[in-house]
């Protein structure tokens, strides 16, 4: 069973949140805004995610589209205004077309043949996507070896159906959010040498130095919807 907070307690930790982001951005010398905050809601009822909606949460994060699309569902009827889906979970080539029909950006493709599939699932469209970096190096961390993303980069680029704007990055667990400052930094300094501007990383217990590192995406869930049981 999914625990969450009531109504009042998302919006208060919406509000805690967008502070610790704008404190973040102000660190770092950044412009308020230029951080997209996603909330996660993953297990979450679609009655939480109306809730943070009301609260001024415009981007949600998903990672298994036959859960997501019921709640998408749910708040479309609910009329929701305006919300973002992101998909930041594992995608198969399976799911390649139902997620390019859902979902406004891909975080977490990592493939030439992920990427062959996305294509070709497009109908005509434009997929927006971020190429997930491996830059822990751990074989349980998803993503490309950064030896190997050059390549990835250019066939991404080579098919019209795709617009890459950017790559996205989980580290290594850990307790202290400055340990994994050097992953966010070597994602920010791959993303330069292949002029991509978007960066997603970050998430409850890191964001704030990922922003400091340059996120232009990051990814909450329990800071704003408390515990999953």
């Amino acid at each position: 069973m999914v625990g969450r907070a009531a109504a009042p307690r998302i919006a208060e930790q919406v509000a805690l949140v967008r502070s610790r982001v704008g404190a973040a951005c102000e660190r770092a010398g950044r412009a308020q805004g230029s951080v997209t905050l996603i909330a996660v809601s993953k297990t979450q009822p679609a009655s939480a995610m109306l809730e943070a909606a009301a609260a001024g949460i415009a981007d949600f994060g998903e990672n298994y589209a036959q859960e997501a699309i019921p709640k998408l569902e749910r708040l479309q009827a609910a009329g929701a205004p305006g919300l973002a889906m992101h998909f930041i979970g594992h995608l198969q080539t399976n799911k390649a077309r139902v997620v390019t029909e859902r979902f406004d950006l891909l975080h977490t493709v990592d493939s030439e043949r992920l990427l062959d599939a996305i294509a070709a699932a497009s109908g005509g469209s434009r997929i927006r996507l971020m190429l997930q970096v491996n830059t822990s190096g751990e074989a349980t961390r998803g993503g490309v070896d950064p030896s190997a993303l050059g390549q990835l980069v250019r066939h991404a680029r080579s098919l019209s159906e795709i617009e890459l704007v950017g790559l996205m990055t989980i580290p290594a667990p850990s307790n202290d959010p400055e340990q994994n400052r050097p992953a966010f930094r070597c994602l920010r300094e791959l993303a330069r040498m292949h002029s991509l501007a978007g960066l997603s990383m970050g998430m409850t217990d890191d964001f704030e130095v990922a922003i400091e590192e340059g996120a232009t995406h990051v990814r909450v869930g329990r800071a704003i919807f408390g515990e999953r049981y």
